[in-house]
């Protein structure tokens, strides 16, 4: 248990000393020494102007948008696979991010502006679509009381292809709109300055805060929907408001930073490894390593064929893909194959 708790503060450290670190990568190299001094004396003549605006204006914004999107990544994969008590379970696994993406997509090809319910268009668009997905993945599994992790797995690959191919026939019919949805598709922090982070941010956190205040319930979930709700718990209403708020958080993510897949199914993971089961760590701890994950992530797609830049999808779904095999190979009794 002690192991447990000093694991979040350090791990906290970790991830300010390495966004502190990514401050200075990129095409102009800027030392850890330098950067301090940018963010403190950010007026007058000590700092130049150029670096005052590769520091404040490019890199913050997106560093910022980094850690938030990949926390909130996190933090929804961690809500998915307690509410569905699978390991698999994952916003872009189950159909969220998929769902979420067409919603987005039909916001950007039909140029809607304005605000929804308190949201801009993409992001409640978003919602919609991530809300609808996971909804149709979660009638197809359920079979009785029962969603049996390979029906979920299965009917989230299917409606992610379906989703995937009716965005890219929209794609093909708008080709105006092509560069701007491949991008945003491919999963991309370039160029999202502080109005992103400003309308992504809020989301992941009031969704994150939702999921944490439910953490018992999540961990009376571990025994099952038949021992939850002979403790008490409303199941149906729980469902129903982890879906909401992981969903929430999913769309605000997706909206910010574009189809960005793993990070929801490796974080949760290693945070398990760390402090163990209990949702009121694996949430907090998920978020951190959700950042940490899609900082460093985007540090590869900045440097490693610089001075051009690959988007920060492809390299999540290097390092996701032969985990997510892993895990199919190591939990094949779990899921049933075989028997």
């Amino acid at each position: 248990m002690k192991r447990s708790v000093v694991c979040l503060p350090i791990l906290s450290v970790v991830l300010l000393i390495t966004a502190l670190l990514s401050l200075g990568v990129g095409a102009v190299t800027i030392a850890p020494g330098r950067i301090l001094q940018i963010l403190t004396e950010h007026s007058g003549n000590a700092v130049p102007a150029t670096e005052l605006t590769i520091i404040w204006e490019l890199r913050l914004p997106r560093l910022l948008l980094a850690c938030f999107v990949g926390a909130g990544l996190g933090m929804a994969g961690a809500g998915y696979q307690g509410l569905f008590r699978n390991p698999l379970a994952d916003p872009f696994v189950i159909g969220a991010s998929s769902g979420a993406a067409l919603g987005a997509t039909l916001a950007i090809i039909n140029g809607w502006q304005g605000h929804v319910l308190g949201l801009a268009c993409i992001p409640a668009a978003s919602l919609i679509g991530a809300l609808g997905a996971v909804a149709i993945v979660y009638s197809i599994a359920t079979v009785g009381r029962q969603i049996p992790m390979v029906s979920l797995l299965l009917a989230g690959v299917a409606l992610s292809s379906m989703l995937g191919a009716i965005v890219s026939l929209l794609m093909f019919l708008h080709e105006e709109k092509l560069m701007t949805i491949f991008s945003w598709l491919m999963g991309s922090l370039s160029g999202r300055g502080w109005p992103a982070l400003w309308s992504t941010a809020p989301l992941i956190l009031i969704g994150g805060l939702i999921l944490w205040m439910h953490s018992r319930a999540l961990d009376a979930l571990t025994f099952g929907e038949e021992s939850a709700a002979s403790l008490g718990l409303g199941i149906r209403r729980l469902r129903a408001t982890i879906v909401l708020s992981a969903s929430l958080i999913t769309a605000a993510s997706v909206a910010g930073g574009g189809i960005i897949g793993f990070v929801g199914l490796i974080a949760p993971h290693m945070a398990r490894s760390l402090v163990g089961a209990r949702h009121a760590l694996v949430i907090p701890m998920s978020g951190l390593l959700g950042a940490l994950l899609l900082l460093l992530a985007d540090d590869v797609a900045r440097t490693i064929v610089a001075p051009s830049e690959l988007p920060v999808g492809i390299v999540t779904a290097l390092m996701g893909s032969p985990f997510f095999l892993y895990l199919l190979k190591t939990r094949q009794r779990e899921l049933g194959v075989g028997q």
